[in-house]
């Protein structure tokens, strides 16, 4: 049993940080407050080959496995970047792993190369107002004419939808009292965005505002019958296949998060000087620091062990799921800490921790609540009576 990384993931990891060390605490807190996409940064990663990091090599990327790309975004969100960092990479990172798995051999050739290479921005058209995580509930539908698809419905929660060409859209081509099992009958499409059929609309919201988060109205959009991934009505199962990725990718930057947080915490606390003595000295500031630490070692486990199930093939559905409760909570309890650390300076822009506080706080929500993973596993892992 072998927990050290591999000596090629060490320079990944070494590598990312020597470019996020560029990219300040600063310029993030500016990009945030300004709703500013890090272009900049985004390039950089991409042409430092990172975005491609789990494409295949046949198709332009470095056909590195999960766990790599967990490194990546795990380095870039601990540098102080956290989500404003992180989103911005993983959406092609993860969003395209239906397509790799199931796509057309002509899908593969047509776009997979273009996203490895940064060019091509995709997003993520699932979740809609009215269904929420009950995802077979969706009502954007796609009916068939000649050789198109014509799509009509409305998502949320489409992030970097103002920056992507493309959308991997997950639509019902069954009407589900037409269907056996409630998850049949949904598409996949990787469809266009920027089209006079399409408006996209900005959701204004507490954090991680460098990366826009969007309400999308598709009013009758056009999609080739071939930018259809695999075949039609099994979108549901090949979207699952690459949830697990998101899983984990998430897990990661939630990860790095708390160690962002617990670094500046831990620096202030021994920096900080009260009643003639450093504030870390006292047990209740130390302790919970400890037991952050402590936290996120643990959940950083539970990650390893889903990227390495992924990447092997194995079954991780309930691991990846585990993965991301343990690094959210993980993760949030760091920032909380660190901002209890810094006291009412923790509440100041200055130090950042706010910032951290703010974008690991959602990793508890999306895209995946704490309550529906215990869901999972109650009933996946402990063979409980299905909740909902």
């Amino acid at each position: 049993m072998d927990f050290s990384l591999t000596e090629e993931q060490d320079l990944i990891r070494d590598a990312v940080s020597k470019v996020c060390e560029n990219f300040s605490d600063e310029y993030w807190a500016q990009k945030d407050a300004d709703h500013e996409f890090p272009w900049d940064f985004y390039n950089t990663m991409s042409e430092a080959g990172w975005i491609g990091i789990a494409i295949p090599e046949a198709y332009g990327g470095s056909g590195r496995g999960i766990t790599e790309a967990s490194i990546v975004l795990e380095e870039v969100a601990a540098s102080g970047a956290a989500m404003n960092g992180a989103t911005p990479l993983h959406l092609s990172m993860f969003g395209m792993e239906p397509v790799v798995k199931y796509g057309s051999e002509e899908m593969k050739q047509k776009y997979l190369p273009a996203v490895a290479r940064g060019e091509l921005h995709v997003a993520f058209g699932v979740t809609e107002p009215d269904a929420g995580t009950d995802t077979t509930s969706i009502k954007t539908a796609a009916r068939k004419e000649g050789d198109h698809y014509i799509v009509r419905g409305r998502k949320v929660w489409t992030t970097k939808a103002l920056q992507s060409e493309r959308v991997l859209l997950l639509t019902r081509t069954t009407p589900r009292d037409e269907v056996e099992r409630r998850t049949d009958g949904m598409t996949l499409l990787l469809a266009e965005l920027q089209r006079d059929e399409v408006t996209i609309s900005p959701i204004d919201k507490v954090g991680r505002n460098a990366v826009a988060t969007c309400e999308v109205v598709y009013d009758d959009l056009p999609v080739n019958i071939t930018d259809r991934v695999g075949e039609e009505g099994k979108g549901f199962q090949y979207l699952i296949s690459g949830l697990n990725a998101e899983r984990i990718l998430i897990a990661a930057e939630a990860l790095g998060i708390g160690k962002a947080a617990l670094r500046r915490a831990v620096g202030y606390a021994n920096e900080r000087v009260v009643f003639g003595r450093p504030i870390g000295k006292n047990q209740g500031v130390a302790f919970p620091l400890a037991e952050a630490k402590m936290r996120l070692d643990a959940a950083e486990l539970m990650i390893r062990k889903a990227a390495w199930m992924l990447d092997n093939g194995i079954p991780c559905g309930a691991e990846a799921n585990m993965a991301k409760w343990l690094a959210a909570d993980a993760g949030f309890q760091a920032a909380d800490q660190a901002m209890q650390t810094h006291g009412g300076f923790g509440y100041a822009k200055e130090y950042h921790v706010e910032r951290y506080w703010r974008e690991a706080r959602l990793m508890r929500i999306a895209p995946i609540s704490q309550e529906m993973i215990c869901n999972f596993v109650s009933e996946h892992v402990l063979d409980l009576p299905r909740s909902y």
